[in-house]
């Protein structure tokens, strides 16, 4: 919604927004099934989570960094965005407002001291749990399994069918039930072997080490 409200009011909003979330989807979902499919038809269950560096190379290195680039780029835009607590309390001036503070050699500099010392404290706590929990992709997978059921099937289906006023049991209602009914079976399948997984993993654990 935040994105929606920055567009241009012509074409209207909700098209351009249609059309930029089949886009982005589209080519999320083909990176995503292609990497997941080539890697278990290659490599079965020995597949690595980091194709990159799961196989314990580090070449070509301008590759490697550039995916890091990448992830710090998606990073710090997500921290910007998704993280700011005004959007909690948007009317407190003690969050909102900031005062002006004179800095020598740089004139009148507006500073939020709940700001810089909020956020600080956010990333590197949010660091230390990274660092603490190092089973990546198993937590987030036990993550993800815990959220797209409910936000990203459950809740907008079940809002899809109450605003069209579609009929219980007709063909349409019972096609988006048992859509809702499989990708929960899948949900519960990948938590569990993500739980299966951090179990096996928490056998080695050292804290601070990276363990896949």
């Amino acid at each position: 919604m935040e994105l929606q409200d920055t567009l241009k009011p012509n074409p209207p909003e909700n098209e351009s927004m249609k059309k930029a979330t089949l886009v982005g989807i589209s080519v999320t979902t083909v990176f995503y099934v292609s990497c997941g499919a080539l890697g278990y038809a290659a490599f079965g269950n020995n597949a690595p989570g980091n194709f990159l560096t799961g196989f314990g190379f580090y070449e070509p290195y301008w590759l490697i960094d550039m995916a890091n680039v990448f992830i710090i780029v998606h990073l710090i835009g997500a921290y910007q965005v998704e993280d700011r607590c005004f959007n909690r309390w948007p009317n407190s001036s003690f969050i909102k407002e900031s005062p002006p503070i004179k800095l020598p050699l740089f004139g009148v500099y507006s500073f939020s001291v709940f700001r810089v010392v909020w956020r600080t404290g956010y990333v590197i706590l949010t660091i230390v749990l990274a660092m603490l929990l190092p089973f990546f992709n198993a937590i987030l997978g036990l993550l993800g399994s815990a959220s797209f059921w409910p936000l990203t099937v459950y809740f907008p289906i079940q809002m899809h069918i109450s605003r069209e006023q579609i009929r219980a049991f007709s063909w349409k209602w019972i096609w988006l039930n048992f859509l809702v009914l499989l990708c929960l079976i899948v949900s519960v399948l990948a938590a569990a072997g993500s739980i299966a997984t951090i179990v096996k993993d928490l056998s080695t654990y050292e804290p601070f080490n990276s363990v896949s």
